[in-house]
Parts: C-alpha cells; sequence; structure tokens
C-alpha cells in the first residue's frame, strides 16, 4: 500500500481542491491510501471525508503558500501519518517539511500565468529554478501552458509531467427540472442560452463577455447568459451589465456547488480568461454532457478546445472576435450540434475522471522508482 500525503492551502473550494475530490473518486483504494492536510475549518473536509480521505485540519497554513511558522506543524504530521509521498497543491510550506523529512514530494501547478521579468534570467531564474527542483522530486503541470511557466522561469523540462485535468460526468437533469429552471430564471422558448461557471474575478474576463453581448443584444435579445460563481469583482461585472443595458439578458445565479442545473439548459459554455487559466473543469464538465465552449486562446484552453471540433477559440479579450463567434453558433443549429457531439466525445477520449486518477497514479508509481533508484 503506498500512503500519499495531500497539503493544501485552500480554505475554499477550488480547482485544486476539485482535483483532489474527483481523484478520491476514481482512485485505486487497493493500492493507495489517500490522506490530506489542509487548513482548519476548511469548506474541503467534508466532501473528503465523505470520500473516504483521512483529513487532518492543521493551523497556520491558511491560503498561504509559505508560512515559516507552519513548518514544524507539518513535519510533525508527516512523521505522525508516515507517507509515502508527500504531494502539495499551492503550499511550498509543505513541500520544504516533506523535503526535510525525506519524503518523495511532488507538487502540482494548477495555474498558468505570465512569468515575472525578473524570473527568466540571472539570480531570480536560478533562485527559482533552485527552490523547484530541490523542494520537489517530480512536478505535475495541469497543462502545457502551465509548464511552459515553470520552463520560461528555469525549472527542467525533465522534472515535468504535462497532465490535463479529468471529471465526474455530469448527469443531465430532467425535462421537467429543466422546464422549472427556464421559468425560474426568466430563460423563454427559443433564447439562446450561454453561461460561464467560474469565480467572478477581473481576470475571468465577464466583462469581455459583457461587451460581445452588448454587440449582439441590440438585434438578437433571445441571447441570454447564466453567471454562475461569485467573487470579488462581483460588484463590478453587475454594474458594467447595467451600464449596458444588459439586465434583462444577464442572470447572477450567485455559487451552485451542484452545476448541473445549469450546464443542462445551455446551448454553449463560456470562458473568456485572460489569467491563470489551465484546463477548466466546468469546460470539462460540460463537455461530459455535451456541451460546447467557446473560449479565449489564453494559458491551456487551446491544448483543452479544439477549433471547430468540441467549440472555438476567440483572440484574448477580443470582445469583437468573441461576437463574431456566438454570432456563427447562433445562426447555424447544426454546426452547435456538430460540435456538443465533439465535446462529447473528446471528453470520453481524454478527460475522464477515471483517466486523470490514473495519470496521478502512475506519476506517483514513476517517483518512487525514481528515487528507488538513486
Amino acid at each position: 500500500m503506498i500512503k500519499v500525503l495531500n497539503i493544501i492551502s485552500d480554505t475554499n473550494i477550488g480547482g485544486a481542491g476539485r482535483v483532489i475530490l474527483n481523484y478520491l473518486k476514481y482512485s485505486d483504494r487497493t493500492r493507495f491510501e489517500t490522506h490530506v492536510a489542509l487548513p482548519r475549518g476548511s469548506l474541503l473536509a467534508s466532501p473528503l471525508k465523505e470520500l473516504g480521505a483521512r483529513v487532518h485540519e492543521v493551523d497556520g497554513i491558511a491560503d498561504k503558500s509559505m508560512d515559516l511558522k507552519s513548518i514544524g506543524i507539518l513535519k510533525k504530521l508527516i512523521r505522525e501519518v508516515d507517507p509515502d509521498i508527500v504531494h502539495t497543491h499551492g503550499s511550498l510550506t509543505g513541500r520544504i517539511a516533506g523535503r526535510q523529512c525525506g519524503r518523495a514530494v511532488i507538487f502540482t501547478r494548477h495555474s498558468a500565468f505570465p512569468v515575472k521579468p525578473y524570473m527568466r534570467k540571472g539570480p531570480g531564474r536560478w533562485a527559482n529554478k533552485f527552490i523547484n527542483e530541490h523542494y520537489a522530486d517530480r512536478i505535475i503541470a495541469i497543462s502545457p501552458a502551465a509548464a511552459r511557466n515553470l520552463t520560461d522561469g528555469g525549472v527542467s523540462p525533465d522534472r515535468i509531467d504535462i497532465m490535463m485535468n479529468g471529471v465526474e460526468p455530469v448527469t443531465r437533469t430532467s425535462v421537467d427540472d429543466q422546464a422549472r429552471f427556464r421559468r425560474e430564471h426568466g430563460i423563454e422558448p427559443g433564447d439562446f442560452v450561454t453561461g460561464i461557471i467560474a469565480r467572478i474575478e477581473d481576470y475571468k474576463g465577464h466583462e469581455d463577455i459583457l461587451d460581445a453581448m452588448a454587440r449582439i443584444v441590440p438585434e438578437r435579445p433571445e441571447l441570454k447568459l447564466l453567471v454562475a460563481g461569485t467573487g470579488s469583482y462581483e460588484e463590478n461585472v453587475r454594474r458594467k451589465c447595467s451600464e449596458l443595458g444588459l439586465d434583462g439578458n444577464v442572470v447572477f445565479l450567485g455559487f451552485m456547488s451542484d452545476v448541473a442545473p445549469v450546464l443542462s439548459v445551455l446551448d454553449l459554455q463560456l470562458n473568456a480568461s485572460w489569467g491563470t487559466e489551465t484546463s477548466s473543469l466546468s469546460v470539462l464538465e460540460g463537455f461530459s454532457m455535451g456541451v460546447p465552449a467557446v473560449v479565449s486562446d489564453y494559458g491551456g484552453n487551446p491544448w483543452l478546445v479544439k477549433d471547430g471540433v468540441d467549440g472555438y477559440l476567440f483572440k484574448t479579450r477580443d470582445s469583437a472576435d468573441l461576437a463574431g463567434k456566438l454570432l456563427k453558433l447562433m445562426d447555424d443549429p447544426a454546426l452547435l450540434q456538430k460540435l456538443g457531439h465533439g465535446a462529447r466525445n473528446e471528453y470520453l477520449a481524454g478527460f475522464t475522471g477515471q483517466k486523470a486518477a490514473a495519470r496521478i497514479e502512475e506519476i506517483y508509481i514513476k517517483t518512487l522508482e525514481g528515487r528507488h533508484g538513486k
């Protein structure tokens, strides 16, 4: 039995937490025992326990990648749990503690963002390379874009495993439930329904979507947008929605722990990110249901969405290009249906939860074999 201690600093349920939850649903429990260390009071604790993880709540690591005072706390926990592998998610503290305890260490880069100039050359690049390579045996990059961030900062490609996300399939709600949802949110027969499922932050591109809608709605009022999520930028987005006269075309749904009701009524999912995007779990969940996507060409999106197969890419921050893609699909139901079939097929071919869990376990085995071979 291989024992793995995941360390995650999130107090909320974000992308990294959802990756761990998905893994637990499909892990090989005859070979792998999963433990998770997380901040005391984290919303992740309950769903992790429900899926059979051994959860350890600790002080001092909440929403921090690095906290010197917590290294000792995590070292004590590592000695108690005695894992074969320490797998960290956004926690340099955990990597340091794992290395100081002599364990195999893996960390996952869940995000993609431009590398800062000081990390591309000179002492900054050297320091970044040293920290990432010294405190990890292997690095999992959730997309080629995340891997490129790492190599741009000096990390050797030989240390990196590229592994796109996978998700549990989402079950479409019943016809009656769909009709009820539509009535509750003012969606009329004949409306073309799009949606974005994401935290409402500036870099998620909600405002770019609104700008695209403002180009279309005066002539095509049947275009509707469902916004599922909350965040620090929500008031800005709501204000812009009103300024553009789109209040009747945009529905703010708030945070939704179950996205099936939203995905079940969408004709098309949108992702307009211009920061941190790797392999969107929401887009993949839509694919599992046969919902195609139009996404920005930022970060990992081009490796997730294939133009003309399961959706379309638009130029990042280019609302005119996004509007053109939307109109193309609004005007061509047959093409939209074709992309929906393509989305479902792409999901089954490479993005299922089973495939993602198997890929993680392959990396675990490779990491241990590499250490034993030294």
